[in-house]
């Protein structure tokens, strides 16, 4: 064959028709577009070609090359050269020509079900002449409706969910009350796609990574590293500083479609700000728009292991402040997403749901991502396979080490726990708004004999004696607790002896992010003798008032309360700590509108209270949904006094028919970030 690569294609010799809407909408791409052509590996789509040079396609033999990249090479796959057969191969790049004329050729092409993802432009060609036809440029992507493409989901809901669904829900706050806030993933916003693809092409060693591009592992993980900007181009900058100067607070983003279109606006340089769920939530609208079933994931108590000994350790002095002897936390929740895809790097077993975490935490082979990890491996406690499968394991079983530390230096161990992290592992169910605990698909039950031997092979857990305890302390708030309102702890002192035991009790409780950081200083402190008589309990409660806690470090209203009794005679002593997150008000929202239809006005009520006994002021209210608004829309509104109640009207124009989330944020001076949201059904004039 004659080395064609150096000619001109035709490009203005042969009109195309590549029946996009037809095309997409048998591909589940028309969506994303109708007006170009994005189609699914391992899955036919057809085309028309017709010739006006006097080009007689019957008499000749033919063949289709596809072009990916800037210099495209067959040895790295990015250059495909495909003979029209008589039959299609549904395993690798294929055509034929299904009817033919003197001026027009209509041709099936079948991507290969391991095709390389992003553009390709291609060209028809003559197998043994200097004569090229250009046709166009078209879209590849995944396509978990294939059984021989890595991503295959046999569950037409689950691909609803985790590939289709536009809106989800992200779990935040504490153990104790796990609260929602609906995102939008908009993953098939036209622009986005693009965008997407840009991610990976902004890598850093593309020409290496598209040797990998079909392979949902290598992309899980690219997209892992890109979403963080730390080390890349990436498209979120971390900030848990509570200072937010220059960008917008984390908890004021409803979707990540404003985050995607500010990164692309910005040319390529990182959107400000954004915390765990956000790295989650806009790694999911990637990997969905990319064709990866992918879902959000909450961690709740999880474990940041900075030292990998699968163990957090955790230093106080008597005072209740913590000594800064090790970088190891307890997040009250992290979030990070999971991916469906076989594992073939890996040994039999291990397929089905991968960990991947876009949040900078530490380095996995030299930069921050994370993932994926076999979620089955995981569980069994193999840590020892791809992708840092032991920094999640410790994230949802490490043992918990609380020190007391003494003025000389001298520490003595407090209590020892492995079922302190990893609880209500949570994610949107499917098909519903409800939540699904996954917590059994990463480890076995708290105690069990299961949970003992899965550390044994873990072989990681440092066996340090506790010293049997004479003196016992537990601790309860009156849950849900309410922001503005007050809140009840109660303490009981067990003395486990058949001796009566003076003591004393000592209280404190701090302000804490949601990532483990609890600010030095104590916004409440409780110190009293007790006299406890043999084996008997004893209830002390106490209240913290709204004056006293007031506002906190960012959006979850979370505080950590400590206790202590020690007895005086023989400094036996006891501990409890636990964290709480206040709930704030619910935002309602109300239709007004009989029938929604889509180009036509709704008129919104939007209703909020302030809970709080102080005067809320710079109120605003920021409206996002796709479909629903096509940018943003913000409402200021008048002051809302004490314990009063405010209602807001405005009105929006959706754009897109089908079910929709609106997603309401609203920020005063006194609090920001409080959320609300609806389902709205959008149908046709």
């Amino acid at each position: 064959m004659s080395n064609s690569e150096d000619s001109e294609p035709n490009s203005d010799k042969c009109e195309v028709d590549f029946q996009f809407e037809k095309n997409n909408k048998e591909h589940r791409t028309d969506q994303i577009s109708k007006r170009r052509l994005i189609v699914r590996r391992g899955q036919c789509f057809n085309i028309k070609v017709k010739f006006t040079d006097g080009f007689n396609p019957e008499n000749n033999k033919l063949q289709l090359v596809f072009d990916m990249g800037s210099e495209p090479q067959k040895s790295n796959g990015t250059k495909i050269e495909v003979p029209l057969t008589d039959s299609i191969n549904a395993k690798r790049w294929s055509g034929i020509i299904s009817s033919s004329t003197s001026s027009e050729l209509h041709l099936t092409i079948s991507p290969s079900p391991k095709a390389k993802i992003g553009y390709y432009h291609f060209t028809l060609q003559h197998c043994y002449q200097d004569v090229q036809y250009y046709l166009g440029n078209f879209v590849v992507l995944f396509n978990p409706w294939c059984a021989e493409d890595e991503v295959f989901l046999d569950n037409d809901a689950k691909r609803d969910e985790y590939v289709m669904n536009e809106t989800g829900i992200i779990y935040v706050g504490s153990s104790y009350y796990i609260s929602d806030r609906s995102w939008n993933f908009g993953q098939f916003e036209e622009d986005i796609l693009d965008i997407c693809i840009k991610l990976l092409n902004n890598t850093p060693n593309l020409n290496e990574s598209l040797k990998e591009r079909g392979c949902p592992v290598h992309v899980s993980r690219i997209v892992s590293a890109m979403v963080n900007c730390i080390d890349d181009n990436g498209i979120i900058y971390g900030n848990w500083s509570g200072s937010y100067d220059f960008g917008v607070p984390p908890g004021k983003w409803n979707g990540s479609v404003q985050i995607l279109r500010k990164w692309n606006k910005l040319g390529c340089k990182p959107v400000r700000y954004g915390q765990c769920w956000v790295f989650a939530a806009v790694t999911c609208t990637v990997l969905r728009c990319l064709g990866i079933p992918t879902r959000v994931v909450t961690n709740f108590d999880s474990a940041h292991d900075t030292n990998a000994n699968l163990t957090i350790d955790e230093y106080w002095n008597v005072e209740g402040e913590s000594v800064g002897e090790s970088d190891d936390s307890i997040w009250n929740f992290h979030v990070w997403n999971e991916c469906w895809m076989l594992r073939n790097d890996l040994q039999p077993g291990y397929d089905g749901w991968q960990a991947v975490d876009a949040t900078p935490q530490e380095k996995s082979e030299g930069i921050y991502c994370c993932g994926p990890a076999s979620v089955k491996a995981i569980r069994e406690g193999v840590v020892d396979m791809n992708y840092d499968a032991p920094f999640v394991f410790a994230e949802v079983n490490a043992n918990c080490v609380n020190w007391l530390v003494f003025e000389n230096g001298e520490k003595m161990k407090l209590d020892s726990r492995r079922s302190r992290v990893g609880h209500n592992i949570s994610t949107k169910k499917c098909g519903s708004n409800e939540r699904e605990d996954v917590t059994s698909h990463y480890k076995y039950p708290d105690g069990s004999m299961e949970e003992a031997c899965i550390f044994k092979k873990a072989n990681r857990i440092q066996n340090i004696a506790v010293p049997d305890k004479t003196l016992g302390l537990s601790m309860t708030t009156n849950m849900p607790a309410y922001y503005g309102k007050p809140v009840a702890v109660s303490m009981i002192v067990s003395n486990k002896t058949s001796e009566e035991k003076s003591c004393n009790l000592r209280f404190w409780a701090k302000r804490r992010r949601y990532t483990g950081h609890t600010e030095k200083c104590c916004f409440k402190k409780f110190k009293k003798e007790i006299t406890v008589g043999p084996n008997k309990d004893m209830e002390i409660p106490l209240k913290i008032d709204y004056k006293e806690y007031g506002s906190f470090p960012d959006t979850y209203n979370m505080m950590k309360l400590m206790s202590m009794v020690t007895e005086a005679k023989s400094n036996a002593c006891a501990s409890a700590i636990t964290d709480i997150s206040l709930i704030n008000p619910s935002i309602i929202i109300k239709v007004l509108n009989y029938d929604i239809t889509v180009n036509k006005e709704v008129s919104l009520e939007i209703n909020l209270q302030n809970t709080t006994p102080e005067t809320l002021k710079n109120c605003v209210l920021t409206l996002e949904g796709v479909g629903l608004i096509k940018d943003e829309l913000e409402v200021k509104f008048s002051d809302i006094l004490p314990n009063q109640k405010a209602k807001v009207n405005c009105k929006i124009v959706p754009y897109k028919t089908g079910k929709k989330k609106l997603l309401v944020d609203f920020d005063c001076d006194k609090t920001i970030s409080m959320k609300g949201s609806l389902d709205i059904n959008v149908k046709e004039q």
